[in-house]
Order: structure tokens, then sequence, then C-alpha cells
């Protein structure tokens, strides 16, 4: 045999075989990286008239896509929209849940479709994961076989020890319940955690709740991309302000509870731990540091949520514990990232003046590397971070320099040699 046809026939047989080779992979998507679905019952109690004739409407459909919903980007439903999707923090229970009368569930999970496209009749605008699913399945990956996602609502978050959490703490049994069957299905091999965003925070989560002996059994490697693992200060602008991921026509007033009221929101707050005493916020003749949050949220009209942080969230992010698996951190560098928000003296319901630092344009460096600077001293924990000079936050999904360097990851954990294929 000629060496151009063994190299032929050696070529088929890696492509014959690369899926059953590799370890399974579940992707876990960042805040707002999946579908949810909503239904109203009689207990929703419309604010207006358009949110009512437009509850009649959603009624009728029984069960409609809530996120990503365009109609968000229409002023007067943007407010029916907001009221749907805000939560409620009830002390008596010391947990959230959703607006009376709305109903929510994840749609796709264990699968990756959820992710794909925000909205599947608008794949232009909001195409999410469909890039890297698609570079995942160029290597052998294939959904449902040995690739699959782990959807959530991710307005939720999670709480410290101690305090009850509902929704989240069941997302983390269904994900660790996903991990088993996916290592199940794929011959008992160790599952890859590929993570966006907020993703990698629920990711980090699952592992230190989970036993060490689990956790050796069915993780083989924890892949991070855009982690704010000690939040960021855009996330004291969402609060004080609301953000519109740069939409100039919606109004962010209008979204701006809405975006208070989430749990994980207040998670992604500024961790004092990390961003230690720096000035994060100035607003009338007042400096704000990640120390100060909760007089922070009373000056912008939030009481509600200063509770819920010091008891549930504050608690929760004082350490980094050690993942107990390898861990590989890829970051976005070099995009200008709000850093100090200059506010003032006609309040927040405006738009602050910034100064930017480094980061991937929505996570500030220094939580980028959060892990870095917390495991420094580890001789335990394997950590690798992989810096993506140019690459945001976002476009670290779909830049083609980036998912060279995902894919390229991803190989190395999967490691198949030339021997075993033969």
């Amino acid at each position: 045999m000629g060496v151009a046809a063994f190299m032929a026939l050696l070529l088929s047989m890696c492509l014959s075989v690369r899926g059953s080779e590799l370890h399974p992979l579940v992707v876990i998507p960042g805040s707002g990286g999946n579908q949810l679905e909503a239904r109203l019952t009689e207990a929703y109690k419309p604010s207006n008239l358009v949110c009512c004739l437009s509850a009649v409407e959603r009624r009728i459909e029984g069960w409609f896509r809530l996120w990503f919903d365009p109609t968000v980007l229409v002023a007067p439903l943007t407010r029916c929209f907001a009221e749907r999707m805000t939560l409620y923090y009830h002390g008596d229970i010391d947990d959230y849940r959703n607006a009376p009368g709305v109903e929510t569930r994840v749609p796709y999970f264990g699968s990756t479709q959820g992710l794909l496209y925000l909205d599947p009749n608008l794949k232009f605008i909001t195409n999410y994961m469909a890039t890297l699913v698609d570079s995942l399945e160029e290597i052998g990956y294939e959904d449902g076989h040995n690739l699959f996602g782990a959807p959530y609502d991710f307005r939720y978050g999670l709480s410290a020890e101690g305090h009850p959490s509902q929704v989240g703490t069941q997302y983390l049994q269904d994900l660790r319940q996903l991990i088993e069957a996916a290592s199940a299905a794929n011959g008992g091999k160790p599952v890859i955690l590929l993570s966006h965003s907020l993703g990698g925070l629920f990711a980090l989560q699952l592992l230190v709740r989970n036993p060490l002996t689990w956790r050796r059994k069915y993780i083989k490697h924890l892949v991070t991309l855009s982690a704010p693992w000690a939040g960021t200060v855009q996330e004291m602008l969402t609060f004080a302000s609301g953000y519109t991921l740069g939409i100039p026509i919606v109004d962010p007033l209008l979204v701006r509870d809405e975006q208070r009221s989430s749990e994980s929101n207040l998670w992604l707050l500024p961790s004092p731990t990390v961003f230690g005493k720096k000035p994060l916020v100035m607003a009338q003749n007042k400096t704000y540091s990640a120390y100060d949050i909760p007089q922070f949220l009373k000056d912008i009209g939030y009481n509600e949520g200063v509770i819920p942080y010091n008891t549930r969230i504050l608690p929760m992010t004082e350490r980094l514990m050690e993942a107990g698996v390898p861990v590989t951190c890829m970051v976005g560098t070099g995009i200008e990232t709000p850093e100090v928000l200059f506010y003032g003296t006609e309040g927040f319901d405006v738009q602050p003046e910034m100064v930017y630092g480094d980061g991937d344009g929505t996570v500030n460096m220094v939580s980028l590397l959060a892990l870095e600077s917390e495991w420094a001293d580890s001789a335990r924990q394997v950590l690798k971070v992989i810096k993506l000079p140019g690459v945001s936050h976002a476009s670290i999904l779909k830049d083609g320099a980036a998912l060279k360097e995902i894919i390229g990851e991803i190989r190395g954990i999967n490691s198949v040699s030339l021997s075993s294929v033969l």
C-alpha cells in the first residue's frame, strides 16, 4: 500500500471512531444564554391595558417564549415583558419565586438545541452558541450522543449554606444527573464541562457541593469561557440605572426593576474579597467600593435587596473553593471594560460617565483571573489560563481565533493518541 493510500485509510479510520473516542461534553450557558418559556394563569394581574391585552393573546397560546421575546424592543410591551420576568424574594421562606400568575419552564434540557439561537425565527441576530456547537460537531461531537446542553432559568441563582434556593438547587441536581447519564451512555468516560459566563459559577458550585470521589469519577475537565468569578462593575450599572446591552431603542429604566429582582444578578455584583476597597461608583459626594454594596443598594432605592445580598450571596462569594478537577479558564483581554462609574447630582436615573480598564468588555480582568490569584498557592488544583487578546465576552463564542483555541483545548483534553485509534 502506498503512503497516500495508507494516510487516506488512516484518516478514514480516525473519522469513523473519533466520536466514540471523545469524552462526553456538557455545555452550560451564561445568563440569558438559553430560551425560557412562560404560561400565564388567572392569578396574573397585568399592570396596564397593553399588558392586559397582551396577556389575553398569551393565554390563548398557552406556553410562549418569554426569552428571547422580540417584543421587549417595543416600548409599550417592554413593561409587560419586565413584569413577567420579575422575581420576588419572600422573607418568610427566604427564597425567590416567580411573579404571581407566571409559570416558567426551560425547554430542551439535555440538548444544545435551546442554546443555539435565543429565537430560532431570528437566527441572524440571536445566534448564541450555534457557531461553537458547529465547531464541536466538526471534531465528532453529536447532540444527544456525546454532546449535551444544560440550560437553566438564569434569573435564579444559588445561596450560601443554610439558605434555601429551590430553583438553583434543583438545577444542580438535574445537572448532576445529566452528567452521570452522559458518562453512562459513553462507556463510563468522565465528562468535560464547557461553560460560558455565569455558567462557570454554576459549574464550580456543582463541583464543590459534591464529594471529591464523585468529581473524580464523573468529571474529566472544566473549561470556562469568560467566567465572572468575582462579579463585574457593570453589574452595579445594571442595578443603579438599568442595562440594555447597548440597544438604544430600549429605555433601561423600564427593565431596571426586573433586573434588580434577578437573584443571579445579585450574585454577579463585585466581590469584596477580590475587588477590595477600590472605588467602583461615585455619586452625590459618596464613594462605593465592593465593601459598600449593601449601602449602595439602599441608596439606589433597592432596600429589598440588602437582606438577601448579606445573608445569601455575600457568604457564598467570600472564597472560591478549589474545583478538585483540572480547570482551564479562557478569557478575553484588551477590551475597554467599565471600571468606575461616575454619577452627577441628578441621581441614578441616568447613565453614568465611565472610566474603563482591561477586561473582556463585560467582566473586569481582576474577576476573569480571580481563580489564578485565589488558587496560586495550591499544590493540588490544576489550573490553566488562556488569554485571548481582543476577544470580547460574547465574541468568544464566535470569533475564529477563539474557537480555534477552544477546540484545540477540547482536543487536547480528549488526547486520543494514534496508537489508540489503531
